[in-house]
């Protein structure tokens, strides 16, 4: 086998065959052929005496740990500069390309052979197809008819501003086009290039910084999926003129095309899957291995089809994803390819960047100078349009500034864009490698510019009511409650309906649905608010009367989701944060741990909460009827916590069917004031089940376990004890009952002074 010597950044071109056993060879660039042996698959071992690594599968394998290896190794370096995945991924394939590693000696020839690259691109484009379907799966496409007017206007402005700077910068630089290369193809996918947003990894980028759930947030993210959309159909027509020899009509061709493929996966497509989606939803099962392994194979028929039209195939991959139904079917889907398509094949395609990324190759500083300026232009230009808009909205200037850096988040998409642009030979190889570093160094600000603009201080607002002890009995009650999954549900209402809300004193829940954000995308799909599985398990129509609820979601890490939840308890105003405890109540009645993050969580909160907190230990609350009689018993010691309980306990006695008994512990300096402690001896029957265990631990048994105790010296009281043993039938210590009012007599002042120790509320 003879291999000539060639710059893998240089690797793309075409492939001819000449029959079978024979040489096959494709063409590397203008001036250099590879000649490789069809039948060099796989090694016969060192045994034989041959390098396996001159063989196709040993090489890729190779290629494929190394490349995982680096991209994972520079996501950890980097996660304390709180940057995302993506760019950690785009830099590792520039340290692998030959802007760095290709420099050493024998590292390009050895471990990226250009016999190797066809093979290495071909699998990266397989991952990229599916991950495009996974972004597609992600949108709602009919969220798009409920996106409010702001989000259009944002991301309008965001677009308009930098697509004509886009189009300015392709007149400026028409004398560097090569003659053949299409004007108008050039224009688009500049403008295309400089005013898109990416969606996926802003989605990322929300959760990590806290705003997923604010109003910052959600306008951002839908901005970002109507952008994307734009972004997607203005990238088709630049494919379609991209073409050399292509005619107007032609191009009109493939443009009607496209269309007519758009119309058959909605309107053919999507009615299929809807009802796949409802099936799935309705047995509330996740989709199976031949469904997935169905919609795999629709992914790559419809790539196949754009392909064939002359539309790039990532775009038939993409219109794919947006006609799957978005809910517990789309998180099915995605949490089933994503680590996969994530972790080991789209890595690849950042690795296929960074060997086409070459900073050698920028030669003309005047030229590489005058594309940075205008892709910072651009950028300066989104934010400026983004913030205009803001200030229209009345949005505050440092959430308009936030807004305006987040719709600069670049990434994943613009890097297919370049790269399409780089394979369709509208941008040069100095203008590829000068965009990828600028774009790259752009989403890198995005993080840390978000994180000065919107410090956890700067988001807090103050307010009076954070106790249920300072709360006006007649106004609305505020709560938040986080809830984990369904289980959680039940108790949280059985407790509200409990605590007597109504007219005069309703109780407002926030229901925070709590994801554990776990590095996929499936977590940001099942919350997302346009999704039908959302938090929506909990509404009005749930509960009871007199409570309204407003449904949240946060997704974030077990071990800062209390930033979340008591950043939302600050922002609606909550005077009582309601959380779940990490255990919960079997079948044989016995308390089973949950996740373990779910008690850091309580703990974490509990240290940081702006507001009230109460933990419920359900044993059975989600099982009361409401509607019959319930008996609440409140402990009371003292204290700050003791009174917020017994506020809540208070709320509670208002309850036409709950009695509140209140149990006071007065400690033991108070006993002073009793000079003489009279108590029975034993307790048999009901009452024995109270004493029950003392009387082996008892000094004097003839004291009975209370008057040992009373008399012990490890008790401090300075109380004198009085033990009495009642006579009853002739035998000594048997009293089967505790006495009732018939046995005190008829004197009913006696009755009266000894009830009134028990302090028993019906009602206020």
């Amino acid at each position: 086998m003879a291999t000539s010597s060639v710059n893998p950044a240089n690797s793309s071109a075409t492939l001819g065959g000449h029959g079978a056993g024979k040489n096959l060879t494709f063409h590397v660039s203008s001036d250099s052929v590879v000649c490789y042996a069809p039948t060099m698959i796989t090694a016969n071992g060192f045994w034989e005496g041959v390098n396996p690594l001159e063989y196709a599968m040993p090489i890729f394998i190779l290629q494929l740990v190394l490349v995982v290896a680096t991209t994972r190794l520079l996501v950890v370096l980097l996660r304390p500069l709180r940057q995302p995945r993506v760019v950690s991924e785009i830099i590792g394939g520039i340290v692998l390309g030959p802007s760095v590693l290709g420099h050493v000696k024998g590292f390009a020839a050895t471990m990226f052979p250009s016999r190797s690259i066809l093979t290495l691109e071909t699998v990266a484009h397989l991952g990229l197809l599916f991950f495009l379907f996974l972004i597609g799966v992600e949108i709602d496409a009919s969220a798009l008819r409920r996106v409010g007017r702001r989000p259009f206007i944002i991301a309008a402005a965001g677009m308009a501003l930098p697509f004509s700077i886009g189009c300015g910068a392709s007149f400026a630089f028409r004398h560097q086009i090569s003659h053949n290369i299409h004007q108008v193809s050039f224009l688009l996918f500049l403008g295309v290039a400089l005013s898109v947003t990416a969606f996926p990894v802003l989605a990322r980028i929300l959760a990590e910084t806290k705003l997923l759930n604010t109003e910052l947030g959600q306008t951002a993210m839908s901005a970002a999926v109507v952008n994307d959309m734009c972004a997607w159909i203005l990238l088709a027509l630049a494919i379609a003129l991209s073409d050399d020899h292509a005619t107007p009509l032609s191009s009109l061709w493939i443009l009607l095309a496209g269309a007519a493929f758009v119309l058959v996966c909605f309107f053919a497509v999507r009615p299929a899957m809807s009802w796949l989606g409802k099936r799935t939803a309705e047995a509330d099962e996740t989709i199976t291995d031949s469904q997935l392994c169905g919609l795999l194979v629709g992914v790559m028929l419809a790539a196949l089809a754009t392909d064939s039209i002359g539309i790039h195939s990532v775009s038939g991959a993409f219109v794919f994803g947006l006609v799957m139904p978005t809910g517990a079917m789309g998180a099915s889907v995605i949490e089933k390819m994503e680590d996969f398509v994530t972790g080991i094949l789209l890595p690849l395609f950042f690795v296929i960047s960074g060997l086409k990324t070459d900073v050698s190759t920028i030669r003309h500083p005047a030229t590489a100078g005058l594309l940075f300026f205008v892709f910072v232009l651009a950028s300066v230009a989104k934010i400026a349009g983004t913030l205009l808009v803001s200030i229209f909205y009345a949005m505050p200037l440092r959430e308009g500034l936030s807004l305006g850096f987040l719709m600069n988040t670049r990434g994943l998409v613009e890097m297919i864009i370049l790269n399409i642009g780089r394979d369709k030979k509208v941008l040069d190889e100095e203008s590829f490698s000068t965009m990828v570093l600028v774009s790259t160094a752009v989403t890198a600000l995005v993080t840390p510019a978000v994180n000065a603009l919107q410090r956890p201080s700067q988001r807090l607002i103050g307010y009076r009511r954070r106790t249920l002890q300072l709360s006006k009995p007649d106004a609305e009650l505020r709560m938040l409650a986080g809830l984990h999954d369904h289980r959680h549900v039940s108790p949280i209402l059985s407790l509200l309906s409990l605590s007597n809300p109504n007219k005069r004193a309703p109780i407002f829940l926030y229901a925070l649905h709590l994801f554990e954000l776990t590095g996929r995308s499936s977590a940001l799909i099942a919350a997302a608010p346009a999704a039908p599985a959302a938090p929506n398990f909990i509404s009005d129509d749930h509960a009871p009367a007199g409570v309204s609820v407003y449904p949240l979601t946060a997704v974030s890490p077990y071990d800062s989701m209390h930033v979340d939840v008591c950043r939302l308890a600050e922002e609606k105003r909550a005077a009582v944060i309601l959380l779940p405890f990490h255990k919960h109540l079997t079948v044989d009645r016995d308390m089973e741990p949950e996740k373990p993050g779910i008690r850091n969580l309580n703990v974490n909160v509990l240290a940081s909460a702006p507001c009230s907190v109460a933990l419920l230990v359900d044993r059975g609350l989600s099982a009361v009827d409401t509607r019959s009689a319930h008996h609440v018993a409140l402990l009371f010691f003292g204290g700050p916590h003791d009174r917020e309980a017994l506020a809540f306990a208070w709320r509670m006695a208002d309850n036409p069917s709950t009695t509140v008994a209140v149990l006071r512990f007065l400690p033991v300096a108070d006993q002073r004031f009793y000079d003489l402690c009279v108590v029975g001896k034993a307790h048999r029957g009901a009452a024995a089940a109270l004493t029950a265990g003392m009387a082996e631990w008892a000094e004097c048994p003839e004291l009975g376990p209370i008057g040992d105790l009373l008399a012990s010296s490890d008790f401090s009281a300075t109380v004198s004890v009085l033990v009495v043993q009642q006579y009853v039938d002739g035998e000594a210590g048997r009293s089967p009952e505790t006495p009732g009012p018939r046995q005190l007599g008829g004197n009913s002042s006696l009755r009266e002074r000894i009830s009134n120790f028990n302090i028993v509320w019906g009602g206020r």
